[in-house]
Parts: structure tokens; sequence; C-alpha cells
């Protein structure tokens, strides 16, 4: 059976205290099969950031809607989680 492919898009920093708490919900919560982690330390990543209107990370892109900063970001994933929707 083929892997589901994430569905969630995680523009962090690996340096930054904020993305930092972000990654480690993923992990807790069981999320990183759902969620894709792009370093914006590599030029692509930012430019894909950047496409979306962003300008603050980490920021969660879900296919529709960029949600920046760790409080936005955690809110989302806390509804991926409880209410187990995209």
């Amino acid at each position: 059976m083929a892997a589901v492919p994430p569905t969630l898009t995680l523009f962090h920093r690996l340096a930054e205290p904020a993305s930092a708490r972000v990654r480690r919900y993923v992990v807790e919560f069981s999320l990183k099969d759902r969620v894709d982690f792009r370093n914006v330390g590599y030029p692509e990543a930012e430019a894909d950031l950047l496409a979306r209107g962003g300008h603050t990370t980490p920021a969660l892109w879900d296919g529709h809607t960029l949600h920046q900063g760790a409080e936005a970001v955690l809110a989302r994933l806390q509804a991926v989680v409880n209410l187990g929707r995209e």
C-alpha cells in the first residue's frame, strides 16, 4: 500500500524557538506523516513561503490558508488532532 502524502506544509527555521515548539508538537502528536517540514534556510523553501504570502515562521500551509506564527499554527494542528480534519 502506498504511503499517503503529507497534506500540510510547515515552514520553519531550525534555530528559532517558536519553530522548534511547533516541530515538537508535530512529533508528540504523531502528525509527521501528515506534515511536510520545509526549512526556510533553503532558498526554494523560502520562495515557496513567500509565494503563499508568508513573512513569518513558523507558518503552516493547509492547501488553502497560510497560518503564520506559533499560536496560529498550533491552533490549526490542534484541530487536526482533536477533530481529525484536514
